[in-house]
C-alpha cells in the first residue's frame, strides 16, 4: 500500500510540473510578444525596414496613405467604385518604409545650379526602379538644374518613394527642350508613387510667357464679362528673360511635374513655382492624393493652372495653397470621385470642371465636391464650362463652404464656352444636373451668378442655400445675377436674390442618346 501511495505521488508531482512549466511558457511567450512590439515601435529605422519586408514582401500592394497608425493594413490596389478614395490623414504622413536609399549626389550630381545634373538623377532613378519601397534623395541646401526627364515604369518596383528637399530648376536655353516637350518631370505607369519633401521645383516659366503659341489653351472667355469702368485694364507687363538672351522658347509648353497612367499617387510637402505651363497634373491616375502642397506663380502667367486632373479617379486635394495665373484647380472630362477641401485660391481662375465637349467631343464628369476652400482676388470663384456641340453629362457636383473675397464671378456655370474666335450655335450639348451651392459668402465685384446654359439642354437640379455675395465696387462695371435656361430650388434667403432660376424641370428637354450617355 505505501509502494503504491508512493508511485501516485510521484505521479502527482510528475503531472503538477508538466503544468507548471506548461503555464510558464506561455506566459513568457506573452510577454516576449509584448516586448518585441515595444521595441518596435521605439526600434531605428533599420529594424522597421527589417519589419516592413514582412509585411509587404514581393506582392504589389496599394502604398497605404499618410496615418498615424502604423498598424493600419494599406487598402487593396484600385478605385472603389462610387465612392471617394480613402481620406487622407488629418496631420501629419507616414510612407511605406524603405529598404533602400538612392541620394542623387552619390551618382555625381553637384547641385550648384549650373551643372547639368540631369544623367545623375536618371542613374538614381535606374536604381532606385529595382528596389521596392526604395527612395531617391534630392538633398537640402543643393540647387539641382535638371532638363526634362522621365521616371517610368511599368517595369519599376512598388511603392518608390522621391523625397525632394532639395531646389530643382528648369534650364531656360531653348536647346535643351529640342521643340517642345509636355512636361519638364514625368512619371508614368508607376504603383505606390510619392514624391513629397520641402524642396521646390523652379520651372523658370517666365522665358516661356511672352510669346501665344496656337497651341496655348484659349484665352478663358469669361473675360468678356468682365468690362471695366474707364474701358481698360491696366495689365503688369512680363518681362520675359529670354528677352534679354535673344532666343525663341518653342511653342509646346511643358507641365512641370505630371503623371500618367499610375495608381495610389501621392504629393505632399513640395513647392512648385513658376511652371511654364500647368504645374501639376494627373492623367490617366486613380487613387491620388494632394496635400500640403503649393504652388506660387504670378497672377498674370498664361495658362499656368495650378493642379489639372483628367480622365483620372479617387482624388483628394486638401490643405494646399494654390496661386497661379489660370485655374487654381482644374477638372476635365474622365473625372469621377473627386474631393477638394480646404484649398486657399488666389490669385488664378477659381475652381473649374472644365471646359468640356470642345470639338464636338463627349465629356464625362461625376461625383465632385468642393468644400472649405477660400478664394482671395479671383476671376472666377467655382465654375462649369462647357462648349456647344459637345455631349456626355456632369452630374453630382457639391460646392459648399467657400470664403469668396474680391471675386469678379463667384459662381458661374457656362454653356456658351468659346474662345476668342467666333462661335456658331449648336443643338448639342453636356448634359448639366445636380448641381449644388451651399454656403458661399463674401464679395464680388463684377456679377454674382452667372448661369447660361443650353437652349436643347437646360440645366435641371441646380440647388442654392446659404449664398450670401454682397457688392464691391472696385474698377468694374457690376451687374445682377443672370440665368437662361436654368431650373432648381433656392432654399434659403438668398443675398442678391436670383428671380430668374426656373422652378421644376424643364417642360421638354432634349433626350440623349445612349450614345451620349456617361
Amino acid at each position: 500500500m505505501s509502494g503504491i501511495s508512493f508511485r501516485s505521488l510521484t505521479f502527482t508531482f510528475i503531472v503538477a510540473f508538466l503544468v507548471w512549466s506548461s503555464n510558464t511558457e506561455t506566459c513568457n511567450a506573452r510577454r516576449g510578444k509584448n516586448w518585441r512590439e515595444s521595441r518596435s515601435t521605439s526600434a531605428s529605422g533599420k529594424s522597421r525596414n527589417n519589419k516592413n519586408q514582412n509585411v509587404h514582401g514581393s506582392k504589389p500592394k496599394q502604398k497605404a496613405p499618410p496615418t498615424k497608425a502604423p498598424s493600419k493594413s494599406p487598402p487593396a490596389p484600385g478605385p472603389k467604385h462610387g465612392v471617394p478614395a480613402v481620406s487622407p490623414p488629418s496631420g501629419g504622413f507616414r510612407h511605406v518604409p524603405s529598404t533602400t536609399i538612392y541620394n542623387v549626389l552619390d551618382f555625381g550630381a553637384k547641385g550648384n545650379g549650373g551643372t547639368d545634373d540631369t544623367k545623375a538623377f536618371e542613374a538614381a532613378w535606374a536604381a532606385a526602379c529595382k528596389v521596392e519601397a526604395s527612395t531617391i534623395i534630392v538633398p537640402a541646401k543643393y540647387t539641382f538644374l535638371v532638363g526634362p526627364i522621365s521616371f517610368s515604369g511599368p517595369n519599376c518596383q512598388h511603392n518608390i518613394v522621391f523625397q525632394l528637399d532639395g531646389t530643382v530648376i528648369a534650364p531656360t536655353n531653348a536647346k535643351a527642350w529640342s521643340s517642345g516637350l509636355f512636361q519638364w518631370f514625368l512619371f508614368t505607369k508607376l504603383v505606390g508613387i510619392t514624391v513629397r519633401g520641402s524642396g521646390m521645383l523652379d520651372g523658370r516659366g517666365s522665358v516661356w510667357w511672352q510669346d501665344s503659341s496656337p497651341l496655348d489653351d484659349p484665352i478663358d472667355d469669361e473675360s468678356k464679362l468682365i468690362i471695366p469702368i474707364n474701358k481698360t485694364i491696366e495689365e503688369n507687363p512680363i518681362i520675359p528673360i529670354s528677352s534679354f538672351s535673344g532666343q525663341k522658347m518653342p511653342s509646346l509648353k511643358p507641365t512641370a511635374l505630371r503623371f500618367y497612367g499610375s495608381f495610389n499617387v501621392t504629393v505632399t510637402g513640395i513647392k512648385i513655382q513658376n511652371s511654364m505651363q500647368c504645374h501639376l497634373k494627373f492623367d490617366n491616375c486613380i487613387g491620388v492624393s494632394v496635400y500640403n502642397f503649393s504652388v506660387i506663380s504670378p497672377g498674370d502667367s498664361p495658362n499656368t493652372d495650378g493642379i489639372h486632373l483628367q480622365n483620372s479617379k479617387d482624388v483628394i486635394i486638401r490643405s494646399s495653397n494654390l496661386a497661379c495665373g489660370d485655374d487654381c484647380v482644374s477638372i476635365q472630362t474622365g473625372c469621377s470621385n473627386v474631393y477638394v477641401q480646404n484649398v486657399n485660391c488666389g490669385p488664378g481662375h477659381g475652381i473649374s470642371i472644365g471646359s468640356l465637349g470642345k470639338d464636338s467631343s463627349k465629356a464625362c464628369v461625376s461625383n465632385i465636391t468642393v468644400r472649405d476652400v477660400t478664394m482671395h482676388n479671383t476671376m472666377n470663384g467655382v465654375r462649369i464650362k462647357t462648349w456647344q456641340g459637345g455631349s456626355g453629362s456632369v452630374q453630382g457636383v457639391f460646392f459648399s463652404n467657400i470664403q469668396m473675397s474680391e471675386v469678379q464671378l463667384p459662381i458661374v456655370i457656362d454653356q456658351f464656352y468659346c474662345d476668342k474666335r467666333r462661335c456658331t450655335n449648336q443643338t448639342s450639348a453636356v448634359a448639366l444636373s445636380g448641381i449644388n451651392y451651399k454656403n458661399i459668402k463674401g464679395t464680388y465685384t463684377v456679377k454674382p451668378v452667372h448661369f447660361a446654359c443650353s437652349d436643347s439642354m437646360p440645366c435641371t437640379g441646380v440647388t442654392l442655400a446659404g449664398i450670401q455675395l454682397k457688392p464691391l465696387q472696385e474698377r468694374y462695371h457690376m451687374y445682377n445675377p443672370f440665368c437662361w435656361k436654368t431650373f432648381g430650388d433656392l432654399y434659403s434667403l438668398i443675398v442678391p436674390p436670383i428671380p430668374c432660376l426656373l422652378s421644376g424641370k424643364p417642360s421638354s428637354n432634349h433626350i440623349q442618346t445612349d450614345h451620349d450617355s456617361c
